[in-house]
């Protein structure tokens, strides 16, 4: 049987304990990734006891307790806490989720949180997307026509072909679904991975665009889109209830019958 080793700087080991001072019985062990770029140390799990008696609903409600009254050092990555800008997004219990829609209550016994998976982690619980915005941008995520329009009036779009676009405008580019897809992980500098292959297809079934076959171009190639195995994790792990595996199978099915 293989044996791999990871790199000594690499290995995950145990850090601090913060132990409840207030004396409440309604405790919550909280164990958070922690990792300082600053710092030459490995990563380290710290582990916290949150009195929940003072405290919301959401995991993120922790993380503000926390940050706020025992260690303003954490850091992660948080805005509108309403699920709809995707700040958020971390692996919560050994989820992609985003941390203002989980609520603590459905976890039993500790909460583990670390940052999304299989992305470099540029501190704590904030990971680097840099690579997955860069995918985004290669798509030309606007609407695009052949020629010069008059902007200032509007683009009619009739109620039918505006439905084709639910469950595809609504995702918020949290990243939860490209993070827990294996394909992605394999080949994420390659591979377009499901939030921005959704996208791109949300792009394409828009009727008010003109660029179709282009766009279609864009996406036609072995590992750009051919690199998902329909795996499925992207659309289970979606905290939006999107199905960006049935969005990638559309695509596959567009260019093979055009």
């Amino acid at each position: 049987m293989a044996q791999f080793n990871l790199p000594e700087n690499s290995k995950v080991l145990k850090g601090k304990y913060f132990k409840d001072i207030t004396g409440s019985i309604n405790i919550k062990k909280i164990n958070i990734y922690r990792w300082n770029p600053d710092q030459n140390e490995n990563p380290k799990i710290d582990t916290f006891e949150v009195d929940l008696t003072t405290c919301g609903n959401k995991v993120l409600d922790i993380l503000n307790k926390i940050k706020n009254e025992i260690d303003p050092s954490l850091t992660y990555r948080r805005s509108c806490a309403h699920g709809v800008c995707g700040s958020c997004a971390m692996n919560v219990d050994g989820i992609n989720t985003l941390s203002c829609m989980k609520s603590h209550k459905e976890i039993n016994g500790e909460i583990n949180i670390y940052p999304l998976p299989h992305l470099k982690v540029i501190k704590d619980l904030v990971a680097d997307l840099s690579t997955l915005y860069r995918q985004y941008e290669s798509i030309e995520p606007w609407l695009k026509t052949k020629e010069k329009k008059n902007w200032s009036a509007e683009i009619n779009q009739s109620k039918e072909n505006r439905k084709k676009l639910d469950g595809l405008y609504e995702c918020i580019m949290c990243a939860c679904c490209s993070t827990s897809c294996p394909s992605y992980w394999w080949n994420e500098e390659k591979y377009l991975g499901p939030a921005v292959l959704l996208q791109a297809y949300r792009w394409i079934m828009d009727s008010r665009d003109e660029e179709r076959k282009e766009r279609l171009k864009t996406v036609a190639d072995k590992l750009k889109l051919y690199g998902c195995h329909t795996i499925m994790n992207c659309t289970n792990s979606c905290p939006k209830g999107l199905n960006p595996a049935k969005a990638i199978s559309s695509l596959k099915k567009m260019l093979a019958t055009n």
